[in-house]
């Protein structure tokens, strides 16, 4: 990211306003170092800069696409070693696909054993409830289907 000849340095509360990302996860991120950690003022404050909003909202929108904090860590050491390919980033987001579709087929198989559990539910106003004693089970639910 380049630096701008004059770059406006502003506080962790308008960073954040900007990004639209909370204060404690911008700390966060600075704790794990997906976000530099900013200059400070004589007096201790955090100054921020252009960069780090740029490199922030990067970071929000990655997480808003469903890339984990060490996906979108390898993304920006691309990125900040200027040594990244075309080929590189697509391979990473081909593996962020493959995670998707995994994900995918485990909610719709979710799907699949919590109607067929709720399907066995009268929705009458007694004690028993087969959707409590399902989730009570110690064993998996084999093939997506409660055991009796």
């Amino acid at each position: 990211m380049a630096k701008a000849a004059v770059d406006a340095e502003f506080s962790i509360g308008t960073l954040a306003k900007e990004s639209s990302v909370n204060i404690e996860t911008i700390r966060y991120y600075e704790k794990i170092g997906v976000m530099p950690k900013p200059a400070r003022s004589m007096g201790g404050y955090r100054l921020y800069t252009s960069d780090h909003l740029k490199r922030l909202s990067f970071i929000r929108r990655g997480r808003e696409l469903g890339f984990s904090l060490d996906e979108l860590r390898g993304l920006l050491r691309l990125v900040d070693g200027h040594d990244y390919t075309c080929a590189e980033v697509r391979a990473l987001t081909l593996d962020h696909v493959a995670s998707i579709r995994q994900r995918i087929a485990d909610l719709r198989r979710l799907e699949r054993v919590m109607t067929s559990v709720a399907s066995q539910c009268s929705g009458r106003k007694v004690p028993d409830c087969p959707i409590i004693d399902a989730l009570f089970q110690t064993r998996p639910l084999p093939n997506g289907k409660p055991r009796a």
